[in-house]
């Protein structure tokens, strides 16, 4: 999805009268000055619905209301009209807008927030058709969502940005949410697609912001945008580097960038782009932003790992095909407590690291949680209390924030205390020393701030600040003077409420309040009589008391005292929430000029969360620390998949575990060649050894009873078959599109596991493909390569391939029948057994008979002669009889044996004899 978005950073224009409401009057034209200000807003964002505020409704109208009413499910009304036609209108509750508000950005929507910006009764003070003043103060899209409704707790929601300067490319994307910044070039090659889509695959833009000049490459954006669902063309003058540096020096109120790290043109540009648009949608509220990370350039050393999108779906890391989380790998690992540590993990999931030193300093943090189970149980127990600091924060810098942010931050500050103090406990005797006093220095004391809020904040919040009553007592004389006056002039009505029952002799006489009357007595219909006849007051103006409405059940009635006293209690109420709204901007503000230690102590909850989950899962899991090293070593022992294991665990199996060792040396290679019946096991194999390598760079256990894994820069996958009809492209052209990608960018020091390559075309083309892919992939990648085929011709090539080497799936035939053992084991397949499996599947037996009778043919060499006897006889197309249940043939005698045995009988004496002759069946 495009959409353009318009600069537009004043928009102040005139609404309509302090009611919200009413109509007001309109001018020569016939439009009311309400519909001008509306037009006003609109065409200053075309782009966007506007969301007008109209008293304690959010009002959409024209167009803007035909769609949302779709969209939301909600009312289409009318409103007025306009050259003689009514005006569509639809509108949402304003304290209900973030529940609607999601709806409107899921489905691919923009929104423009139109807020009265002056008080009803100032715009009353210039005339009688004076209207109040709104401003357009917030633009809502996907990349730019702040309040906690709108997002994921446990995932980031990034806003990218994609730069070109002198034919280099570079990226740059934050999440605003958590006020976190990185930026990468993207070097400058024949690749440089290539390299944006794969960084974009592994961000995940939720909104991705493009040059104009992108869009009119048609091939190129259609690819960007199978990446990034929402994209954002803008001007190619945001994106100019020399005004993007003056924009970032304005930020982050530098003289120079080099305090920030080696930023190029490409990056400027993308970054400066990225500070343009948050002026563009924040208007006055502008987020805080953290310095940028800068990341090695795509493709050098030291940096992160590449993984391309089609791999990042094959393996399922973070989603599973079906887009659901559950069965994906950040899934099956995911232990974490808090939003914070799940959105880390996720992202050092998708970004690996190839830096040996920053990969074993994970490594040492983990296992010192590891070998520690009462500090890392201890940690866990405080990290279970934390809440979202980052985004509250964040919220709180936009003014988004309300009392519920101050006390979340409350609650994280003080857990980050309770964890500082268990680690100073431990640090003395721990392995991970250096890490460990690390994140306590930046867990940091905030002491103060805590202590600060707990005098301040009542132990009930409102959502909002203008529902007030959030300070609490005793914080502030001056509004607990203002409070008392407002209570007790509510305490001189429950008085005077006594005082008019007792006067009227009717005891059920209530004082009751409501925003259009104020306060007023009621009393029933039946007891008006005693205060009114003929519809006219009379007892009651004896009393004082005026009558203001009558209902079906009741009569309403007001009295000068309780006028006088309302407005007590009003102008009590209306001081008493200026203190505290002054209270509270000034605890925001002491807040906000120490985020950076905020942000940092947030960080560290993160980092401390993920590495004692790691540490929980390696334990409960049984997993070993990999030993990652900076060679081309790859030797797993005993190695099985996380995430099939785990589903094991729920049904109470075991997983069979594998060694692949992929080193230069005696018996091994560094290319595997894989054969062996469907079913059997291939690729899992091949997936498990990709994802425990994965993991090992991440900096977690990997399960196995040991690794060496000498560092990946990156990591191809060729497995699965599926069209992409979107692009036009068949299975068959897919399988090459990726091969070839893999071929082009392979380095000895990449990773890559294949399946069934060629298997999408004739048997010989396929079989031609596979071999000179082989080929290629041992003398010029000179990678390690897992490849899994059932062209079993392809194994005469260990002959003459030093580096190769043969594994096949052990099979065991017993009279007939197949088990799949899942080892894998020296050697090479004979057979696929692919009848076998279409029989497990369920295939009519007269198709299992007749596919056998083919396979005999056709393996007994007399093809040619074979084929054409097969063409002229088709007993599939014959008369058949329907399947027979007549049990003829000789039942298996393992069935027979067990059949035979009463278990309740067996002593254990006779059932281990039964298993020994069991065991002797199976044998022969």
């Amino acid at each position: 999805m495009s959409i353009p978005l318009k600069d537009k950073r004043t928009n102040t224009s005139h609404s309509q009268s302090s009611e919200g409401g009413e109509s007001v009057p309109k001018d020569k034209k016939g439009t009311t000055p309400m519909f001008e200000q509306w037009h006003k807003a609109k065409s200053d964002h075309p782009e966007c619905l506007l969301f007008f505020r109209m008293g304690d409704f959010y009002e959409l109208f024209f167009e803007d209301a035909v769609v949302a009413s779709e969209a939301l499910d909600i009312a289409l009304t009318k409103r007025g009209h306009q050259d003689g036609t009514p005006v569509p209108m639809a509108g949402v509750p304003v304290h209900a807008a973030e529940q609607y508000l999601p709806k409107l950005i899921k489905a691919g929507h923009r929104v423009a927030v139109c807020e009265q910006v002056e008080d009803p009764k100032l715009a009353k003070k210039r005339g009688s058709k004076s209207i109040v003043r709104r401003e357009v103060v917030r633009i809502v899209t996907p990349g730019t969502l702040s309040e906690e409704v709108l997002l994921d707790a446990r995932q980031h929601n990034y806003l990218a940005a994609v730069g070109i300067s002198g034919g280099e490319l570079g990226l740059s994307w934050l999440d605003m949410s958590t006020s976190e910044i990185w930026i990468q070039s993207l070097g400058k090659n024949d690749h440089n697609n290539i390299n944006l889509s794969s960084a974009l695959a592994r961000v995940a833009p939720g909104e991705l912001l493009l040059p104009e000049g992108f869009t009119e490459n048609n091939n190129f954006y259609k690819s960007l945008s199978q990446l990034c669902e929402v994209i954002t063309p803008l001007p190619d003058a945001r994106f100019d580097s020399i005004n993007a540096e003056r924009r970032i020096k304005d930020y982050y109120s530098l003289t120079t960038l080099d305090s920030l790290g080696n930023i190029n043109r490409a990056m400027m540009a993308a970054t400066g782009a990225l500070l343009d648009y948050l002026f563009i949608t924040q208007l006055d509220s502008q987020p805080l932003l953290s310095s940028p990370k800068i990341l090695p350039p795509l493709g050098s050393a030291g940096g992160v790992m590449e993984i391309d999108l089609a791999t990042r779906r094959n393996l399922e890391l973070t989603k599973t095909l079906s887009g659901n989380r559950k069965g994906s790998l950040l899934e099956a690992i995911d232990k974490t407590l808090t939003g914070a540590g799940a959105r880390l993990l996720a992202e050092r999931l998708t970004t690996p690291l190839t830096n040996v030193i920053e990969i074993s300093s994970r490594l040492n943090l983990v296992s010192s949680f590891v070998q520690s189970s009462k500090l890392r149980e201890d940690i866990r127990i405080s990290l279970r209390k934390c809440p979202d600091i980052e985004r509250s924060l964040s919220r709180l810098s936009l003014g988004r924030g309300g009392p519920r942010d101050l006390s979340t931050l409350r609650a994280g500050l003080e857990s980050a205390g309770e964890i500082v103090i268990l680690l100073g406990e431990h640090i003395s005797s721990s392995i991970g020393l250096g890490e460990l006093v690390h994140l306590r220095d930046q867990l940091g004391d905030h002491h103060k701030i805590v202590e600060n809020l707990e005098l301040a904040l009542n132990d009930s919040l409102p959502i909002h600040t203008r529902d007030g009553g959030f300070i609490a007592p005793g914080y502030s004389e001056i509004l607990d003077e203002q409070i008392q006056l407002r209570d007790a002039s509510r305490k001189t009505i429950a008085n005077l409420q006594q005082r008019f029952a007792d006067q009227t002799e009717i005891s059920t006489l209530k004082i009751r309040h409501n925003n259009v009357l104020g306060y007023f007595i009621e009393v029933t219909a039946a007891q008006a009589e005693k205060l009114m006849e003929d519809g006219k007051a009379n007892l009651a103006e004896q009393h004082g008391l005026l009558h203001r409405q009558t209902m079906s059940n009741a009569v309403r009635f007001t009295n000068v005292e309780l006028s006088e006293l309302e407005e007590q209690i009003s102008k009590a109420a209306e001081r008493a929430l200026v203190i505290e709204l002054d209270i509270y901007a000034k605890i925001v503000n002491e807040i906000l000029s120490c985020s950076n230690f905020i942000i940092m102590a947030a960080r560290a909850l993160a980092s401390i969360d993920v590495a004692t989950g790691l540490a929980d899962l390696a334990i409960n899991n049984n997993y070993c620390c990999p030993k990652v090293q900076d060679n081309k070593d790859f030797n797993i022992i005993e190695g099985r998949h996380p995430v099939v294991e785990s589903s094991l665990y729920e049904g109470a199996g075991s997983f069979i575990p594998n060694n692949c060792n992929l080193t230069d040396e005696p018996k091994n290679g560094r290319l595997w060649l894989l054969t062996g019946p469907n079913m059997a096991g291939k690729s899992t194999f091949l997936r498990q050894n990709a994802l425990i390598m994965l993991m090992a760079q991440i900096g977690s256990y990997v399960p196995a009873s040991e690794a060496v894994i000498g560092v990946v820069d990156r990591l191809f996958s060729r497995v699965g078959a599926a069209d992409d009809l979107a692009q036009g492209r068949a299975t068959f052209m897919v399988e090459m599109v990726e091969t070839a990608a893999i071929l082009n960018q392979a380095s000895d020091r990449s990773l890559v596991i294949l399946d069934e390559i060629g298997r999408g075309t004739a048997t010989f083309d396929g079989l031609s493909i596979a071999w000179a892919t082989i080929e290629q992939l041992h003398n010029l990648n000179r990678c390690r390569t897992l490849f899994a085929t059932h062209f079993h011709e392809l194994t005469d090539l260990s002959k003459r391939l030093e580096n190769l080497v043969c594994r096949t799936m052990r099979v065991k035939e017993w009279k007939g029948d197949v088990v799949f053992m899942h080892e894998v084991v020296e050697g090479n397949a004979d057979r696929s057994y692919g009848i076998h499996v279409g029989r497990l599947a369920g295939l009519p037996d007269d198709v299992l008979k007749r596919a056998e009778e083919v396979l005999k043919l056709l393996e007994s060499g007399e093809q040619r002669i074979s084929l054409s006897r097969l063409v002229d006889d088709l007993p599939l197309f014959k008369t058949t009889t329907s399947p027979s249940n007549d049990k003829k043939e000789q039942e298996d005698p393992i069935y027979t044996l067990l059949k035979s045995v009463s278990a309740d009988e067996l002593t254990p004496r006779d059932a281990l004899e039964l298993i020994y002759r069991l065991k002797a069946a199976l044998d022969v």
